[in-house]
């Protein structure tokens, strides 16, 4: 399977892009593996006609408006997200006219069609140092992770008015949970990715975007490491710091089970579905003229700040 989706990729030049939270055997086909901002910039600057996204739909709309010109498919439409579920664009619309004076400051885990409707947009990576970039005056609303945006309040001693939604993955992680790894790996250096809510955020020696996660790994080699985001993550963290040890905080269920930290929208690709998409060029991602266009404004607007 792997030999033949390789001949597909060179034969219809292609680009496979595979984001950190995939499954390790796409993150090692994949021509560039990264954050979604990262890969889609890097998929503009190659001469592919076509960009193959292993990860979630928002972030094929963003290579999609970065490379209006190229083909951007993804391994299975139904790869959404929890947060770009929960901020529908016509609520958000609806939501604005209460802060009329309010500047949108949208996280790039959102639709493009949110993504229209905002001033700027955002990644875990930059979004700090966009904000304090505002004048202190400013109002500002943040959508659509309340957990980001309050620990970027803190961060910035702002009172961004915060839209109220959640990635389900980082929202479920189980505090108990938590505590007992830590009293059985004292060691251990926590580290957190900032969709995490505040409660888990406090226990953690380093927080930041899955960039800034992996760096940390890689400036402490050996040790060990109690990781509060996404389970695959770990495929890169292991290449980085061979020596060192992970442990991953699950969430509990009604059940009282612990359950593993994976995101079951990223768990929709696989190796056979990313083979069938190069076969036969589907699952394509179109966008509106007049969206793209609108969309590609916060997306500048972040690009020249940053």
């Amino acid at each position: 399977m792997r030999d033949q989706i390789l001949k597909l990729k060179k034969a219809k030049n292609a680009v496979i892009l595979a984001h950190f939270y995939q499954d390790s055997e796409i993150q090692e086909i994949a021509d560039f593996v990264g954050d979604s901002l990262d890969l889609s910039r890097k998929a503009a600057n190659t001469d592919a006609d076509i960009i193959v996204f292993c990860g979630v739909k928002f972030m094929a709309e963003v290579a999609k408006i970065l490379s209006p010109q190229k083909k951007v498919i993804i391994p299975d439409m139904l790869a959404g997200c929890s947060l770009e579920d929960s901020c529908p664009p016509k609520k958000l619309e609806e939501f604005q006219k209460k802060y009329p004076d309010h500047l949108t400051l949208s996280y790039i885990n959102c639709s493009a069609e949110v993504k229209a409707l905002s001033d700027i947009i955002v990644t875990s990576s930059n979004a700090e140092k966009i904000i304090n970039s505002l004048p202190r005056g400013q109002e500002i609303i943040f959508a659509p992770d309340r957990h980001l945006g309050a620990y970027l309040n803190k961060k910035t001693c702002r009172n961004m008015v915060l839209w109220p939604g959640s990635c389900i993955v980082h929202e479920r992680f189980s505090e108990k949970e938590l505590v007992k790894l830590q009293t059985n790996h004292p060691n251990a250096h926590i580290i957190a990715h900032p969709e995490c809510p505040e409660n888990l955020l406090s226990y953690a020696e380093h927080i930041g975007s899955t960039s800034s996660l992996l760096k940390f790994v890689a400036d402490h080699q050996g040790g060990s490491f109690i990781i509060l985001t996404e389970l695959h993550i770990l495929h890169q963290m292991q290449k980085l710091n061979p020596e060192a040890k992970f442990y991953t905080c699950g969430s509990i269920n009604e059940a009282g089970c612990t359950l593993c930290n994976e995101c079951p929208y990223m768990a929709l690709n696989n190796m056979e579905k990313l083979l069938h998409i190069l076969k036969h060029e589907n699952n394509e991602i179109i966008l509106e003229e007049a969206t793209s266009i609108a969309a590609q404004k916060p997306l500048q607007r972040m690009l020249e700040i940053s």
